[in-house]
Formats: structure tokens, C-alpha cells, sequence
């Protein structure tokens, strides 16, 4: 069965990804690992235990704490989500506080689990690289024990999505989070599939996808979606920089089935310092990134829905 690991920071796309994972019966999670990103790293490991516990199907998947930290920490708005997603009720109507909390160190634990394991893994990342840039730093040759690496990151767009003081708007959220970590991975022997902004701004959530996941909320795995993605404002007539797109779970949907989207080989570069710092550009000299560029729109958003029908209300209540 294929292996996967997934690190994400907290956010509420990230945890909606989490759960989608969970109910792909394809494939084995071998852990996860919870950044201080686009979140209080506090309530999204204690969301992404619930998360395990109550939508798992009985799986013990261990999730550890990264202890990376940004050069460029993200707006604290955005941050506060977790806290909700840790209080919906949906996850903690039948919490028991069963599911497996890891001492180490996420980047440990990730190390851990390479050098443990019998067949390379699937990386997937939809938050910064940090924890994956520490492995590399300390343990190069783990690079030969990563099957291959799907990232939410990066952009080859002219424009990006920060909008920060004292930088230019080239550069994409998670690279601009720590871009020299970026730069470490890159420099890296390993295969990249790369979901930039190129593919998800393809995948705005609308009014119209949240009333159609209403309509089906009896399904406790579509409930779940609803109230998780309530928490992010729909803009449904301008795009700003709070505009909710699903990057994440693009990642992971594309991740599970990559003909749900389309890619093509570029070059690239990171960007380190200045004003840039986290920009991603295109450069013959660069190194080979499969970049995710478009979206079959409506084949993905029926996939992730039919994902989340997997937990049917009978199982859910026996839990």
C-alpha cells in the first residue's frame, strides 16, 4: 500500500485536507506533522487528534509538534482558525483522547520515519518545507528514501498572494513563511510536483459549493466540510487577499489522484532575501519542478465530496 505523510500548518484548509486523507482506503498515513504557520500550533494538533480520532476509521496515526519557526510568520487573523476548528462540536461530541501525540520534534519524527521505512514515502506538504529542509540538512541521504513530493507552495504568476510591508508581492505565502528552506529542498535529488497559485486560484470557494455541501450535511464527512470552511468569508463578488481558495486540498486531491489536474515540467528558483524573498521565477538554469497549472474544476470538487461521504452516519456514531 502506497505511504504517505503529511505536513501541514494548521489552517483550515490544511485540516480539511487531514480528514480527506483519512478517508482514502488506497493508501497508508504514517504520520503527520503540525507547523506554527497559518496557525496557534496548540489547537491544531489538538484539532488534527480529534480530526484522526473521530473520522479515522479506527487508524493510530502518529502526529507530532514541528518546532520550526518562520522568517516571516503569518497575519494572526489568519492564525485564529484553529481555535474554532478545535471547538467545532462535530469533534468533540465523541472525543476520547485516544489518538497518538509524538514527543519528538516533527522534523524527528519525519527522520524517523525514512529511515524506518522499507519502501520510500509520498511527502506532502501544504505549508511551509521547513521540517522537510531540517531533515535534509542533517540527514542528506534521506533525500534517496522520498518517493516523491507534492508541495502547496510557490507561484511562477508575476503576482503573488502576500501582501506585507517592504516586499513586492511576487512571492507565495508558504515560500515567503521561510523561503531558504525552499532553496534547500530545491537544491535536493527530489521528484517535486509543485500546486502553485497557477492551479489554485482555479478553485475559489463559492456560495454555490457550500449550499450544495449543505444540501448533503447528513452525511457527517460533508457536515464536517460545511462547518469547517463557515469560518472563511465568501467573497463572492470581488477577490481580495482573504479570498478562501482550497490550495490545500487541491494538494492533497491531486496528490491522490493526479488526473484531476494537469501539469508541466518548468525550471525554477527561489528568491532568499530583499524585498522578493519567497519568489518563485522561472529559469532555465534551474532546477526541474512539476508545476500544477490547471484544474478539471468540477471532477475535483466531486471527488472530494465523495471522499468525505466515506464516513457514513452508522460508523461515525459507533465511534
Amino acid at each position: 500500500m502506497r505511504k504517505i505523510y503529511y505536513n501541514h500548518d494548521g489552517g483550515v484548509d490544511d485540516l480539511v485536507g487531514l480528514f480527506l486523507l483519512l478517508q482514502d482506503p488506497n493508501i497508508e498515513l504514517v504520520g503527520v506533522g503540525v507547523v506554527n504557520g497559518d496557525c496557534y500550533v496548540e489547537p491544531a494538533l489538538s484539532a488534527s487528534l480529534k480530526i484522526i480520532e473521530q473520522f479515522g476509521h479506527h487508524q493510530m496515526i502518529p502526529v507530532a509538534e514541528s518546532t520550526s519557526r518562520p522568517r516571516n510568520p503569518f497575519p494572526q487573523a489568519w492564525r485564529e482558525h484553529a481555535f474554532t476548528i478545535d471547538a467545532l462540536p462535530i469533534l468533540n461530541n465523541h472525543y476520547t483522547h485516544q489518538s497518538s501525540m509524538i514527543e519528538l520534534p516533527a522534523h524527528e519524527h519525519l527522520t524517523h520515519l525514512l529511515k524506518d521505512s522499507d519502501e520510500p514515502i509520498d511527502l506532502v506538504f501544504v505549508g511551509p518545507l521547513t521540517d522537510l529542509a531540517s531533515v535534509l540538512k542533517t540527514n542528506p541521504s534521506l533525500q534517496d528514501k522520498v518517493n516523491h513530493l507534492y508541495w502547496m507552495g510557490g507561484t511562477f504568476l508575476a503576482e503573488g498572494n502576500v501582501q506585507e510591508p517592504h516586499h513586492d508581492g511576487t512571492a507565495e505565502w508558504n515560500a515567503f513563511w521561510d523561503p531558504e528552506a525552499v532553496a534547500i529542498v530545491w537544491q535536493s535529488n527530489i521528484d517535486i510536483t509543485m500546486v502553485g497559485l497557477e492551479s489554485t486560484n482555479k478553485v475559489p470557494l463559492t456560495n454555490t459549493i457550500r449550499f450544495d455541501w449543505a444540501q448533503d450535511r447528513e452525511f457527517p464527512g460533508i457536515d464536517f466540510l460545511g462547518q469547517a470552511y463557515s469560518l472563511v468569508p465568501p467573497m463572492a463578488f470581488i477577490q481580495t487577499n482573504s479570498t478562501y481558495f482550497l490550495w490545500d486540498v487541491l494538494t492533497v486531491a491531486y496528490a491522490l489522484n493526479s488526473n484531476l489536474a494537469m501539469h508541466q515540467t518548468v525550471n525554477g528558483k527561489v528568491v532568499t532575501h530583499g524585498v522578493s524573498q519567497g519568489r518563485t521565477y522561472q529559469d532555465i538554469s534551474g532546477r526541474p519542478i512539476q508545476l500544477v497549472y490547471d484544474v478539471h474544476h468540477d471532477d475535483f470538487f466531486e471527488f472530494i465530496t465523495s471522499l468525505a461521504k466515506n464516513v457514513k452516519r452508522s460508523s461515525y456514531d459507533n465511534d
